[in-house]
């Protein structure tokens, strides 16, 4: 299996999972078939190729499927060696990022996602507070990750942009839904500045959901995810 053979990613626009992917390929100057996949109704084609976790992105490459975004990333990285690399090169820088990334995945966004989680004042209040304090944290270490470069992987965007950009769409609709600011100039300046030049990014355009859009549909997935009462 190689450079050229077929290849395809199941996933949906809003996902920030799939947005992973989606820049990853753009980095590497891959051509892709991506599959829209209904995140209420899922295909058989994707609980066949990712029987264990049964959700999006699946990589297809020839008839080898991968699964997990960062996996996923990691594997683009890999195999279309040719192009601008993604992950460090050196083993400590790369075991950094991995760290950070996995921070993102599983501290950051249980924070992140309990604004949206719920309507009560109390835990909405919590969930904000939390959010923002691990978004002080990322702002640390984007510092040291970017000694003083453009992006968290030096002047060029690399796995950790990847990983927490993916998220930006999502943040900018939850901040407009909640009349909240999670990245501002008087917290959080670097991250502030990195998140308007990684939306600017040649690989990021045309991948980012429009915040119009992805708006609209946090307007009719999110009441749905949380069990909100239909308005009588």
């Amino acid at each position: 299996m190689g450079e050229s053979d077929e290849v395809k990613l199941l996933g949906a626009w809003p996902s920030p999972l799939a947005i992973r992917a989606r820049i990853a390929f753009n980095i590497k100057n891959v051509n892709y078939d991506f599959i829209q996949e209904d995140v209420e109704a899922k295909s058989e084609l994707l609980l066949k190729l990712n029987p264990v976790h049964k959700r999006i992105p699946v990589l297809v490459h020839g008839d080898k499927p991968i699964c997990e975004s960062l996996i996923i990333v990691e594997y683009i990285d890999d195999v279309w060696s040719s192009g601008p690399s993604i992950l460090p090169s050196d083993p400590y820088d790369r075991a950094i990022a991995r760290f950070w990334a996995t921070y993102i995945d599983e501290k950051w966004f249980s924070y992140f996602k309990g604004i949206n989680a719920t309507l009560q004042e109390k835990p909405k209040k919590a969930a904000v507070d939390q959010t923002v304090e691990g978004l002080l944290v990322l702002e640390e270490a984007f510092v040291k990750c970017s000694d003083g470069k453009p992006f968290f992987g030096g002047d060029q965007i690399g796995y950790l942009d990847l990983a927490m950009g993916g998220y930006l769409a999502w943040l900018t609709v939850t901040e407009n839904m909640n009349g909240i600011k999670l990245l501002d100039q008087a917290k959080t300046p670097q991250l502030l500045k990195w998140a308007e030049r990684f939306r600017q990014h040649p690989a990021v355009i045309g991948v980012m959901p429009e915040t119009e859009r992805l708006t609209e549909y946090a307007n009719y997935i999110l009441p749905k995810m949380r069990g909100d009462n239909p308005p009588k």
